[in-house]
Order: structure tokens, then sequence, then C-alpha cells
């Protein structure tokens, strides 16, 4: 099983209709959506931005956040920013799930005087009264004014996954954490975003799943034990700017499970330029024809004593 997931616009009341009618709402989460994104954030010259991360799953959790400090780089090259208050909005208790790079990401934001509202979520956008509605950890409701919308969606399982005996109560296919193997039809494997996985959803997560799917099932035809085990590895490379990043790689347990020898926390232009030019390579080019399974063998030889 490997049928990812679809967005759930309908989750928030009033986005589907913002998204179509409203300029100033945008999201990068759907492909004839993107370039609005730009043509939003140029429009833009005042006001209140907001940022927004979303209740349940999403493909990678960190896109929210990274499209949030390139725009705020863009309104700070223009001469605009001081006229325009950032604000990012997160369902979550952290900005990130993970201590490490939680602590750096509100450095970062504090430094740049984004504000970060924890454990708010978006509920309703009413473009009419150019308003987003949200609900704090208390249930209040909090109205927010906004100029610039940026909403990180809500997603949901397929719905064929969901109406299907391999789904668990949360939509999703049920899995054993390391094998990847369904917990009740031993013939049925799952990898990627389809699963109950309790790791973020992103294609790094997916290279070092498939090695395990390949080994597991290959075992299962033979009528081997299963041998392979996941251990929750998976990376948010967080764009913090036009030449700048932050590379998370973690496993199970938000343990930090980082490649290379240097703190990768911190922002480099190096880790940018493995992002933008190194990383595009290892998609189209090995990880799309089943020949990137992770980091793990220069993981040994860059990062052998497991640093940071």
């Amino acid at each position: 099983m490997a049928t990812g997931i679809v967005p759930n616009v309908d989750a928030v009341k009033g986005l589907k209709e913002a998204l179509k009618e409203d300029k100033r709402v945008c999201t990068i989460y759907q492909y004839d959506e993107a370039p609005k994104v730009w043509e939003a954030a140029q429009q833009t010259s005042s006001g209140n931005a907001l940022f927004t991360f979303p209740a349940g799953p999403l493909k990678c959790a960190g896109a929210p956040q990274k499209i949030m400090y390139l725009c705020e780089e863009h309104w700070r090259n223009r001469g605009v920013r001081n006229d325009i208050d950032v604000q990012y909005f997160t369902t979550l208790p952290a900005i990130f799930g993970v201590k490490k790079y939680a602590e750096r990401l509100m450095a970062v934001c504090d430094g740049r005087d984004i504000g970060v509202n924890l454990q708010t979520t978006l509920t309703e956008v009413d473009s009419g009264a150019s308003k987003a509605k949200f609900t704090d950890a208390t249930g209040s409701e909090i109205e927010k004014p906004f100029d610039f919308l940026h909403v990180g969606l809500p997603h949901k399982a397929a719905p064929a996954v969901t109406a299907s005996e391999v789904s668990d109560d949360s939509g999703f296919v049920d899995v054993h954490e390391g094998t990847l193997q369904h917990k009740r039809f031993p013939n049925v494997f799952g990898i990627g975003d389809c699963t109950t996985l309790p790791t973020s959803k992103t294609a790094a997560a997916v290279t070092a799943q498939s090695k395990v799917v390949k080994t597991s099932i290959r075992e299962f035809i033979e009528g081997k034990p299963l041998s392979s085990v996941y251990n929750g590895y998976t990376s948010c490379p967080l764009v913090t700017g036009k030449d700048k990043l932050i590379l998370a790689e973690f496993r199970y347990g938000a343990e930090p499970h980082e490649t290379f020898f240097w703190d990768q926390g911190e922002e480099s232009k190096l880790q940018y330029f493995m992002k933008k030019e190194v990383m595009p390579k290892l998609y189209w080019s090995l990880l799309l024809k089943g020949k990137w399974e992770g980091p793990g063998i220069l993981r040994k030889l860059l990062n052998p004593l497991g640093k940071n």
C-alpha cells in the first residue's frame, strides 16, 4: 500500500471558497494553488500576514514554516517588513516536534520578530470580513484580521483506504512500526504517507522505509522471519531563507539522527546547497527508480559516533 494522503480543504470552514475567490488566501499544498502564493506575497506591503499549521497529519510538516521564512525574507528585502506583522499559528504544543530543532527555530523567529502562537488551530476563513478564526487549547475562539493568509492544508487518507479493511480507526493503513507489515493481514505491507507510522510524512521517510519493505516482502514470500526494522527515520530540510537551511533529521521518539558530523541544527549555506542542488538529483535519478534507500551508509562514514 502506497497511496499517499490527500488534501482536506473542507476541514476548515470557508477555506475552499477563499482559495478560489480571494487572492490574499493561498497555499503551497496544491499544484494549481502554489503559484498564487508568490503573487500574494508580492502584492502584500502592509498589514497582518498569517501562516498556519493544521491539526492532524499532513505532507512535510516543515513546509508551512519554510514558506513563512521565505515570504518574511522577501518582505524584508523589499523594505516593507516593518509594516507587516508576521504570525505563525500551529496546533502543536511546540513549533517543531523535535526539541533540538524547535529551540533553534524559536530563536530564528525571535530574531526575525515572527510571532509564534502554539496550540492554536485554524477553524474558519471569513474572507469577506478578512478574518481568520482559530480555537486555542482551552477551546476559546480567537479572531485575527488578515491581509495575507497562507494555510497549511489539513490532510486525510485516500477515501479508498479509509473505506477498506486495511485501515484502522484513523483511516490509515495499520502497519507494524518496525517491519511495515500489516497488523491483521500479513500479506499486506505499507509505505509512506498512507500508513499509521508515528513519524513525519516525508519523502526522506520513504527512502528508509523502502529498504525495509523490500526486505520484508521478500522474506515473507520466502517464508522467513522478517528481519529488517524501520527506526522511524525522517528528515525535514527547513529552509529559513534563500541561502540558509536547518537540516532536521530524526527517528522514533523525536530523537535527532543526523547524517553529518557538524551540528545540522545551525542555519547553513552548505545545507541549503545540498537541498537545492543535491537532493533533487537523489529524488529524480535514484529514489524514483528504487535506488536510494536513505543516507544510512553515509551516516556510518561521516558521523560514525552519532554526534548531534
